[in-house]
């Protein structure tokens, strides 16, 4: 209908409907966009309500054509149509009645609509990144808390190896101190022993202390009520403690409480430049502070059972020195007894012979026969003579065990070896060459008997290393407020690697039954005791030689 014709001016898509349902009119648009909708039906049809109404048996309740066509009065409604080719378009309807006409415009509203969707579409997308923004945030404060628990358990694992790989408590702090150190940015570390209300640098990491006198420091009353409370003290401070000297600038200083049971060992001080506040490094500090508790106290108490057991051993060797000493002590006191028994049977009967001898020499004389005369003088002398070797021996056994002579007196060495060499004849005799080279030399204040056993058990036992004939050598000197003996053989000497072993108790290189072991062990002992030394130097097929040392003051 020409009427219609200024519909033709709207953009919007316009068609006109009868009260019998028929389409009379489309204009320009609407041909364009639904060129292939010629009747109501087919156009009801692709077209719906955005928002379905409520249920109803009527299937013409959910056509908004129908509705718009049906309703009494002007109708609106947002709907889409489907144009089959999976294309969806938008659009408000507004249905205006005009007597028994219902002019029915489509506002096409897709790129608003698509608009709201997508800003919807935006906002959900928003949402959902700043949920996914959030849980990113906490993901990464958990992975910060995962790599700073790493961490801790790394350090915390790392020093436990080193306190289960050593029982050194230098070592043990050394390790300790350097990963903190690393960890914390400290410049320095050290720990300090808490003792007396004082503390005492034990060992330092870092940066080294220049000032000695600060070994042993004390700390602000403030500061320790922390401490005592075993809580970790953290601050930024112009002094290192108590008397220290002021830093050029401020310092981060940590000060770690270590602790076993209530008692307060030490502490860990980490002194850095960096600023930054202690959060979840506490617990990290205060495990290896309890990690380092306990290494302190198992080394403290493996180095007491170390010295217990060198203290232990001391004894031991005491009690066997002591025991060489009650053996020499018994075997003289024995032979002192044996040799004032003999010399006492021996002088009865030299008594006798010399008073015989003394009354034969007086007789001689009448005898008429002057061949026979002049014989048995001779004879007389000769018994005259061993009667005085006899005396003599005698003699020297008594002074050589000298029984009454147990506290220390002045001696000359030289008379007290040419005593020891007059006893041990039956071993020189005829076989070996004593050389003497005695020096003018002071008396000294020593056990002359011990000595003389000393120069007893040296001597016998250069005599049995020379096999046939040979020779011994014996010098002394005084030099340097030192009395010096030397005894040298030329036997068969000993090995080199025997030479550190000869000195030890049991220790002898002579057959099964012939050596005790006890001789040069009893001698050591012996010249111990006057303050001097003993050493042999030998070489193998050449000889050996012993000199002993006496220190005269």
């Amino acid at each position: 209908m020409k009427k219609f014709d200024f519909l033709n001016q709207f953009r919007d898509a316009v068609f006109v409907v009868n009260n019998h349902f028929d389409i009379i009119y489309r204009n320009n648009t609407f041909c364009k966009i639904f060129k292939s909708f010629e009747s109501i039906k087919k156009l009801s049809h692709s077209i719906n309500f955005n928002i379905c109404p409520l249920n109803s048996e009527n299937i013409e309740t959910y056509s908004p054509i129908y509705q718009a066509i049906t309703s009494p009065e002007n109708f609106f409604a947002s709907v889409s149509f489907n144009f089959g080719n999976g294309q969806t378009n938008y659009y408000e309807l507004t249905a205006v009645k005009k007597s028994r006409y219902t002019i029915i415009f489509l506002t096409d509203v897709t790129a608003t609509i698509e608009r709201q969707n997508f800003q919807k579409d935006n906002d959900k997308l928003k949402k959902e990144f700043k949920t996914l923004t959030e849980i990113n945030e906490d993901l990464l404060k958990i992975k910060q808390k995962a790599q700073s628990q790493a961490i801790r358990i790394a350090l915390i694992n790392k020093v436990s190896n080193t306190i289960r790989e050593s029982i050194d408590i230098s070592t043990i702090l050394q390790s300790t101190l350097k990963e903190l150190s690393i960890m914390f940015g400290a410049y320095r570390s050290y720990y300090a022993a808490f003792k007396g209300n004082k503390f005492s640098i034990i060992e330092v990491y870092g940066e080294k202390i220049t000032d000695k006198s600060n070994n042993s420091f004390e700390l602000d009353k403030s500061t320790l009520t922390v401490i005592q409370k075993k809580e970790i003290s953290t601050s930024n401070c112009i002094k290192e403690h108590i008397n220290a000297k002021p830093f050029k600038q401020s310092v981060l200083r940590i000060i770690v409480p270590v602790y076993h049971m209530q008692k307060l060992m030490g502490i860990i001080v980490l002194l850095s430049y960096q600023k930054r506040e202690l959060n979840e490094e506490l617990e990290i500090l205060e495990a290896v502070a309890a990690q380092l508790s306990n290494a302190i106290t198992r080394a403290e108490l493996y180095n007491k059972n170390l010295q217990t057991v060198k203290e232990l051993k001391n004894t031991l060797k005491e009690l066997k020195d002591t025991q060489i000493q009650l053996i020499n002590s018994e075997k003289m006191a024995s032979l002192g007894q044996l040799v004032a028994g003999v010399a006492h049977e021996i002088n009865t009967p030299v008594a006798s012979i010399k008073s015989n001898n003394a009354i034969v020499s007086k007789l001689l004389d009448q005898i008429p026969n002057n061949g026979l005369a002049e014989m048995l003088k001779e004879l007389n002398e000769i018994d005259k003579e061993a009667i005085q070797r006899i005396s003599n021996i005698v003699v020297s056994l008594k002074k050589f065990v000298r029984l009454d002579e147990a506290e220390i007196q002045e001696a000359d060495i030289n008379k007290e070896l040419d005593l020891t060499l007059d006893l041990i004849r039956h071993e020189t005799k005829n076989r070996i060459e004593i050389i003497k080279e005695y020096g003018e030399i002071p008396t000294i204040k020593c056990f002359p008997n011990m000595l003389n056993q000393v120069f007893t058990n040296i001597l016998i036992n250069a005599c049995q290393a020379i096999e046939g004939k040979g020779i011994i050598k014996i010098s002394t000197e005084f030099k340097n407020q030192n009395l010096i003996i030397k005894i040298k053989d030329n036997g068969k000497g000993i090995p080199e690697n025997q030479l550190n072993k000869i000195f030890t108790a049991g220790y002898t290189t002579k057959g099964v039954g012939i050596g005790t072991g006890l001789g040069l062990a009893i001698c050591r002992k012996i010249i111990d005791k006057h303050n001097g030394e003993i050493i042999v130097n030998s070489e193998l097929g050449k000889g050996s030689e012993f000199i002993i040392t006496i220190h005269s003051k």
